[in-house]
């Protein structure tokens, strides 16, 4: 990334983090991927209890080979032998002390976006686990929910083919959201976070200047 896209991009994150900080979020500016991932992990206590949604962003910023140092207690939802393991690793979920993600999009009015498959990203977003922190690059960030929507729509193909979900959007033939009704459908809920004025800095989101995740 050249010195003016960065130079727009950190312009954007601090008029979002105005915003933010107004509906009680707890923004944080981090430099680079790798402060943010400082960042975060000096967040999170020795010991504590840690789940994680779905995210490219956190491995791409190293946080997730972090979270599964034996300093933590990860609910590692990708170390199950049966979906039903998986969906009880979900639930354990929302007991967790800190909750990892991303976020689909983030708007400049201050709300967080997602769409998800199994609901239990959007879900521990709001409510649920004592500490959700959200790792976002700058490339997130959109002007409100429409568009954050269909960023969301956008990038729901890649995803559903990251995750190896048979849906007509991830095929050879076809990367439009057709509004599918199969079984592993990746746009089962989507939620809209207002803020986080209920409960104060519950929700802290870290900022990164750069191209972070789909």
């Amino acid at each position: 990334m050249d010195k003016v896209q960065k130079w727009a991009y950190e312009r954007r994150i601090y008029d979002c983090m105005k915003v933010l900080e107004e509906r009680q979020y707890d923004p944080i500016f981090a430099k680079d991927k790798d402060e943010a991932r400082k960042i975060v992990m000096d967040m999170i206590p020795e010991g504590a209890k840690i789940a994680v949604g779905g995210s490219v962003t956190l491995n791409e910023t190293g946080i997730l080979d972090e979270i599964r140092s034996d300093k933590y207690n990860f609910i590692d939802r990708y170390n199950t032998k049966s979906f039903e393991e998986m969906l009880d690793k979900y639930r354990e979920g929302y007991y967790a002390d800190v909750f990892v993600s991303s976020t689909n999009a983030i708007t400049m009015q201050g709300q967080l976006v997602n769409i998800d498959c199994t609901g239990n990203r959007t879900s521990q977003i709001v409510f649920g686990p004592k500490k959700v922190i959200i790792v976002a690059g700058a490339n997130k960030i959109v002007e409100n929910v429409e568009e954050g929507i269909k960023r969301a729509k956008s990038v729901a193909p890649m995803n559903a083919r990251r995750i190896t979900h048979k849906t007509p959007c991830a095929t050879d033939d076809n990367i439009k959201c057709s509004n599918c009704t199969v079984q592993p459908r990746v746009c089962n809920v989507t939620s809209i976070c207002e803020g986080s004025t209920y409960f104060p800095k519950r929700i802290t989101v870290v900022l990164v200047p750069e191209t972070l995740g789909y």
